[in-house]
């Protein structure tokens, strides 16, 4: 042990009883040495100890402490003790009394109940039961149109959408497992509670079962509203609620067994054959559309595969999600911290009505898990620079196009559907989608005014030029669905010019909504707020929810009614000149700010520019 001295005052308090020299004695007669008499408290006089490096500890005379002055401090050594954590055995933890007590804080610190919350928002519980109510209405609306058609190509297209839906959404169930989890925990609980000595199963594993609950049933409701749009009867709707749900669900499963053993390659194969197989039947029905191709589908051998395929949902996921249960432990714990983070990312997304930021996020943790890429030289120069910039991005990333390819083949999958009159709503609503991760340097420069100032363009030069790529791929489309237009469209017999003026509306009605979607700005806090039944919100904050879909619903309009596709040109054109960027409200207002500062200049008699010169202080 080594020396520790402590500076302690010269004179002390004697002690009040003599039972505290009593174990000096003790020890002292223990050891075999001289017998010592016992020394009466008021005789005791302060000793100077020394702890030496073999632990024997020395005192001083009292002849030494008395010679010693007053305000002479002593030093008393304090022992040392030696111990480690590792050696102490560790308190068993019972994990449910732990998972009460986390609850108990939660809800000891919560303001207000689901209940009172509900209550609150009662117009906006309201307005959601009136838009459920018209979206079932128009699924009923739809499903007896697609019923009353009963040609050869309205058949093809009912029997293969279903594949078509239920394909993709077991590629974006398998694709949210993958970058989410599916067994998540948020950055507190990683901290306290998955790094102590407790069983980390009987904390997820409620947790994995609400998570397979929830995708089964979610898609079991998506599945019945696709099968209700195609026109099926009661038990095929049933049927396909089933099938997807449960493959959904067992499908989960297979991602949290994979989350176990810290890999993802084969989640990822068995995303892309997915996706290729609703990319397959898309085709098919593009084909059959088209009068390409002629297909003969047996509706009873469809429901035996429909029937079989919710069997093997069952075996997956009492497979899958039993073992991902026994494996729970092997979790590693930075993986289920990573996914608690991205959702709480998301969710203060959510919370903002942000839904572009919510993207952002998932670019950056895509780009992240990328890592770099390789530079390369840009072409041309001035606004020709920015467009072979963009042209080395979809070169770069062509996982992009895959969206756009895909709406390919939804005006043809409608059109066979017999709902000729919402096609130009329903594709561009689909381009709204498939143009926003093309339109990424239009975001970043509409949402960081500095950098589009280091530009030596007009905000409406710069923002068509960043739009030029998606413009061009916007006219291919125009090109390829036009004959989707002129066979399946809105106007039965119309020549090809007004179904390649329809087509053309179209593309670039989703193409001006991803524009309106990706440039229109957040909502700012720095206004007065808006008092609602969830409290004081901004008050563009509610319109971010239908950013793009205004513009869908203005610029196809008039196809809906059946017009002429030139009302539509006419208001395309306005939409575009008020999306350039060419009349900015607050550029203009500080345009207005700094010409009122020139005149108030110019009435004090100076020059408009001119510097003003401060005299210097006088001295004292």
């Amino acid at each position: 042990m080594s020396k520790k001295r402590i500076s302690r005052p010269a004179k002390r308090p004697a002690p009040k009883s003599a039972s505290a020299a009593e174990p000096a004695v003790n020890e002292a007669a223990a050891a075999g040495g001289p017998a010592q008499t016992t020394t009466s408290p008021s005789e005791l006089a302060p000793v100077s100890t020394t702890q030496g490096a073999d632990g024997v500890v020395s005192a001083a005379s009292p002849d030494e402490a008395d010679a010693a002055p007053d305000d002479a401090p002593t030093e008393f050594v304090a022992p040392t003790w030696n111990h480690s954590l590792i050696d102490v055995t560790p308190e068993p933890v019972w994990e449910p009394d732990l998972k009460a007590l986390l609850k108990s804080w939660r809800r000891g610190r919560a303001t207000k109940r689901l209940s009172q919350v509900l209550q609150d928002g009662y117009v906006t519980i309201f307005s959601v039961l009136v838009i459920v109510a018209m979206l079932g209405g128009a699924v009923f609306r739809a499903q007896s149109e697609a019923t009353a058609c009963a040609t050869a190509t309205c058949e093809v297209g009912r029997g293969l959408l279903p594949w078509v839906m239920l394909f993709a959404a077991f590629t974006l169930t398998l694709a949210a497992a993958r970058v989410f989890g599916p067994v998540v925990a948020s950055a507190a609980e990683g901290f306290w509670l998955l790094d102590a000595p407790i069983r980390r199963a009987r904390l997820l594993r409620r947790r994995l079962v609400a998570v397979l609950g929830a995708v089964a049933g979610g898609a079991a409701v998506l599945g019945a509203v696709l099968a209700a749009l195609t026109g099926y009867p009661w038990p095929q709707i049933l049927e396909w609620a089933a099938a997807l749900g449960l493959g959904a669900a067992g499908l989960t499963g297979l991602a949290a067994l994979e989350q176990t053993f810290a890999r993802t390659w084969l989640v990822k194969l068995v995303q892309w054959l997915f996706g290729l197989a609703a990319l397959a039947a898309l085709a098919t029905i593009t084909a059959v559309a088209g009068g390409w191709i002629s297909l003969d589908l047996d509706s009873a051998w469809s429901t035996r595969v429909v029937i079989g395929l919710g069997g093997a949902g069952v075996a997956a996921l009492v497979l899958f999600g039993g073992l991902a249960l026994a494996r729970l432990d092997q979790i590693h714990r930075a993986r289920l911290v990573s996914g608690g983070n991205l959702i709480s990312g998301m969710q203060g997304a959510a919370f903002a009505m942000d839904l572009g930021l919510m993207r952002d996020i998932l670019v950056e943790r895509d780009a992240m898990a990328k890592g770099q890429v390789r530079p390369t030289l840009g072409l041309g120069h001035g606004q020709t620079a920015i467009v072979g910039r963009e042209l080395q991005r979809l070169w770069r990333y062509p996982k992009r196009l895959v969206l756009l390819v895909v709406s390919l083949g939804v005006p043809y999958a409608v059109g066979a559907l017999g709902l000729t009159r919402f096609n130009p709503f329903i594709s561009a609503l689909v381009l709204l989608i498939a143009f926003v991760p093309l339109l990424g340097s239009l975001r970043v420069l509409t949402r960081t005014r500095g950098l589009a100032r280091l530009f030596p363009f007009s905000n409406a030069r710069l923002r068509l030029a960043t739009a030029a790529v998606a413009a061009g791929l916007a006219a291919i489309w125009a090109i390829l669905a036009s004959p989707a237009f002129h066979g399946l469209g809105a106007v039965p017999d119309a020549s090809f010019s007004t179904a390649a003026a329809n087509a053309l509306v179209t593309a670039a009605a989703g193409l001006l909504a991803a524009v309106r979607w990706v440039s229109a700005k957040p909502a700012d806090y720095s206004t007065p707020m808006m008092q609602t039944g969830f409290g004081a919100l901004p008050p563009g904050l509610m319109f971010n929810l239908f950013k793009g879909l205004d513009v869908v619903a203005v610029m196809t309009g008039p196809l809906l009614l059946g017009w002429s596709p030139w009302v539509s040109v006419v208001i395309g054109v306005i939409v575009l000149y008020l999306l350039s960027g060419s009349f900015d409200m607050k550029e203009a207002q500080q345009m207005q700010a700094e010409l009122k500062k020139e005149r108030e200049q110019l009435k004090g008699g100076g020059k408009p520019g001119a510097r003003q010169v401060i005299a210097p202080p006088k001295r004292r």
